[in-house]
């Protein structure tokens, strides 16, 4: 008699089987997810590699379309913001971090920490520690799984630096000596390198030479700055010692390429997203280049900015579908895949460990840059960073290149509007 009840628990426990998995298939029929990606992974190998991942899921789950839309960064978050207050948000989609407290606010991100910790540890174990605590607000939350990201890199023009009699064999290896590599190419009629004091990320790359992520970025229990004021003197300094070197274009200015490529510009700080140019110009016009870290003031400290891309999950009632399609892209078998055909850095730590995927030059000098370098913008998810932020930073520091102010002028007055601003 027990034999047959547990014979009977078995058929009805399959059968429950499937019940739920006919419900499941008629539950994800004519379900279609929208699915925003950055313009970049939207044309040609990466929207390729990309739609892969999308048939690759929809062959396991039957009746589920996806459709692909790449969108620039300012229009992704534009995007995700007005979805949010008209009901109409893409089911999964990509962003910086650094927006992630805002799209929170508007309630754009669901909070996915439940389905993560359902999720196996030998998957959770897979990704960087910092990009997933990138992620998490407070214990119990977390917005976004952590995707591609950047370390800042040095790009050396070997070209110019021969020119100006700069032993090329090796990177140098402070800040002191980086600033006579500088002189030397201004004194052989070349520019060293951009003007760092345009862009925010280009502040905060310098000021990475001498600070850390513990000296940038906000205090959002007090609503105040965390630059050290002495950091940013030292830092500012180094602004008005680049003024005679520099080209006067931005980290971000075609015309900072430009002049890389045509043996005019000896250094690019930025992230990997340029050597497929530099690359091109190496096969086209015999462009002799590299990239190293950014050197800091001791041997050993590198500067440099870090950040991550996410992607994150709508609340609605595709939810649960769109956590299982972003927990598969971040997988690190997608994530190792991703790494090889862009030669990009990503969050997934067992893909970055994939010895095919170390082999690479590029990837193998990001994850060295990203180990070392700071938090562009941190902590994320817990408040939203006001306009004026980085537009006073980019203000004193350029103010104070110009000669307004004296460096310790120009932090203490950058220190006490950047608090008024955070406190506005």
């Amino acid at each position: 008699m027990k034999t047959i009840i547990r014979h009977c628990a078995r058929l009805a426990g399959a059968a429950a089987l499937i019940v739920a998995g006919m419900i499941s298939t008629a539950a994800a029929e004519d379900v279609t997810l929208e699915y925003w990606v950055y313009s970049d992974f939207a044309q040609g190998d990466a929207l390729a590699l990309q739609q892969e991942f999308i048939k690759e899921f929809t062959a396991k789950h039957p009746g589920v379309k996806i459709n692909i839309t790449g969108k620039g960064d300012d229009d992704l978050t534009a995007g995700q913001v007005a979805g949010a207050v008209s009901g109409n948000l893409p089911d999964v989609f990509m962003n910086s971090q650094s927006v992630g407290a805002e799209l929170v606010k508007v309630k754009a991100l669901a909070n996915i920490y439940d389905k993560w910790m359902a999720m196996p540890e030998e998957y959770r174990a897979q990704f960087d520690k910092d990009a997933l605590e990138g992620c998490m607000a407070k214990p119990g939350e977390l917005y976004c799984l952590p995707y591609t990201g950047f370390g800042s890199l040095l790009f050396r023009n070997l070209t110019v630096l021969q020119k100006a009699g700069i032993d090329t064999s090796k990177p140098p290896a402070t800040w002191d000596e980086w600033l006579e590599q500088m002189k030397k190419v201004k004194q052989a009629g070349m520019y060293a390198i951009p003007d760092e004091t345009l862009i925010f990320n280009s502040i905060a790359e310098i000021y990475a030479t001498s600070g850390n992520t513990k000296s940038w970025g906000f205090n959002w229990d007090n609503h105040t700055t965390r630059i050290d004021p002495k950091i940013m003197a030292k830092v500012l300094g180094k602004f008005v010692d680049m003024v005679p070197l520099n080209s006067g274009t931005s980290r971000n200015d075609q015309a900072t390429k430009d002049l890389f490529i045509s043996n005019q510009l000896a250094f690019h700080t930025v992230g990997p997203w340029v050597n497929p140019t530099y690359e091109q110009a190496a096969k086209n016009s015999g462009l002799k280049y590299d990239f190293v870290l950014i050197p800091g003031d001791e041997p050993g400290k590198t500067g440099g900015i870090r950040s991550y891309e996410m992607v994150g999950v709508a609340p609605g009632k595709h939810e649960d579908l769109a956590f299982q399609f972003a927990a598969f892209i971040t997988e690190k078998t997608q994530m190792a895949r991703w790494a090889k055909l862009l030669a990009r850095y990503n969050a997934n730590a067992a893909a970055m460990a994939d010895p095919e995927v170390s082999a690479l030059p590029l990837i193998k000098t990001s994850v060295d840059a990203a180990h070392g370098a700071m938090d562009v913008a941190a902590p994320y998810f817990v408040g939203a960073v006001p306009n004026c932020y980085n537009s006073i930073v980019i203000d004193m520091a350029s103010a104070t290149a110009d000669g307004e102010y004296t460096p310790e002028e120009g932090a203490k007055q950058m220190i006490s509007e950047l608090n008024d601003c955070l406190a506005k």
